[in-house]
């Protein structure tokens, strides 16, 4: 996750705090798997809701997967434009290397196995600790224990291949252009669906390579290589403060909803056939959510950047604070939200009740967690 080079007014302030705000939905959605059984976790809290107490778990978490990560892998993109500008492409590898695939290891070497094994084994007995890890570790099981740090391992990906480009074809001509417009949108918008939907005809909806879930890497392939774009142009800026982005944004919030209702009674989730034919295949329900997730996910994320570039472009102390811990809370949270949720057990079955207390309270370790690493000299170099 690329950390601005710097907090100018103007320029990249408000990424640190969408940046911060995204993180924060992730805590929020890895709470709501926990009780809701949408999705999948390191728990997932009995009782098991009805599919009407799903539902709006289910509305709320579809419109959060639509859109979020892509923002992230957005920011990345123009951030990573940047700074492979400034320091070329084998520094900006380096750089990635630190600061993507150290963490990356911490996680998959030291906090899953810390999860799975000691902190909420599932009543399952691994044998004595020492010989469980090293054989979690000789058998490459940590290669798919990289958790909600997948997006570090794809951001790093990603970083590489951009690296690799550049050095084999050279720093681009300069070159500034204008806005895409409503129509650009549109065809950049229908060529997701139409990668999303081809996509899960082989890898369909809960489905994962080595705990990535390609389903649904065309929007974050896109984002990516869109924010790389729109920083070369020097067009990000415009993007997010245009009308269009705007009002695309108040569309999502009213029509998303209706649209993702439409997709589901189509797909048949009303008559118990679950979310089977959306996940993916060649069927009209798996096409029809593909287009309501990229169409919602596109206007949300052009919501986003409207209103973060116009009402929070500014850096205050406490906005600097948040933000310089929200990769650790990233990397930390998910023993945060175990530890937390394991406390909570002895609360009542209300799951809509422990979600919102797990998400403040993970939020609130989260932070904390993450501020004392922070501390730590060679982590601060990395978290």
């Amino acid at each position: 996750m690329e950390t601005p080079p710097q907090r100018t007014e103007g320029t990249v302030a408000w990424f640190d705090q969408l940046r911060t705000f995204v993180i924060v939905l992730v805590v929020n959605l890895h709470a709501c798997v926990t009780y809701s059984h949408v999705g999948s976790w390191y728990t997932q809290e009995a009782p098991e809701p009805t599919l009407l107490e799903k539902l709006p778990f289910a509305f709320w978490q579809a419109h959060l997967q639509s859109f979020f990560m892509g923002i992230l892998f957005l920011l990345s993109g123009a951030l990573a434009h940047g700074s492979i500008e400034r320091r070329g492409p084998a520094g900006f590898a380096r750089g990635r290397l630190l600061r993507l695939g150290v963490p990356c290891l911490l996680y998959t070497l030291v906090l899953h196995p810390f999860i799975v094994f000691v902190l909420n084994p599932g009543g399952w007995d691994f044998g004595p600790l020492p010989a469980a890890y090293a054989r979690f570790v000789i058998r490459g099981n940590f290669i798919g224990a990289t958790g909600p740090m997948w997006f570090a391992a794809a951001l790093l990906f990603f970083s590489l291949a951009l690296a690799g480009w550049r050095a084999l074809r050279g720093a681009p001509a300069p070159r500034i252009s204008a806005a895409p417009g409503p129509a650009a949108i549109a065809a950049w918008s229908a060529a997701m669906v139409a990668a999303t939907f081809l996509t899960r005809t082989v890898q369909p909806i809960g489905t994962s390579v080595s705990n990535m879930q390609l389903c649904y890497f065309p929007q974050y392939v896109f984002a990516f290589a869109t924010g790389v774009a729109a920083a070369r142009g020097g067009w990000f800026q415009d993007l997010a403060r245009s009308p269009l982005a705007r009002r695309a944004g108040l569309c999502a919030l009213v029509l998303g909803p209706v649209g993702l209702a439409c997709a589901l009674v189509y797909g048949g989730v009303l008559r118990g056939l679950g979310i089977t034919l959306l996940s993916g295949g060649w069927n009209g329900a798996a096409l029809a959510y593909a287009a309501w997730e990229q169409l919602t996910g596109t206007a949300l994320a052009l919501g986003c950047l409207a209103f973060f570039s116009g009402r929070m472009n500014r850096t205050t102390p406490r906005s600097r604070w948040l933000s310089d811990r929200s990769f650790g809370v990233y990397l930390f949270h998910p023993v945060v939200l175990v530890a937390a949720t394991l406390a909570l057990r002895a609360l009542g079955p209300n799951p809509y009740v422990k979600c919102a207390l797990l998400t403040a309270a993970g939020l609130a370790g989260s932070f904390l967690v993450a501020d004392a690493a922070r501390r730590v000299p060679y982590l601060r170099t990395v978290v």
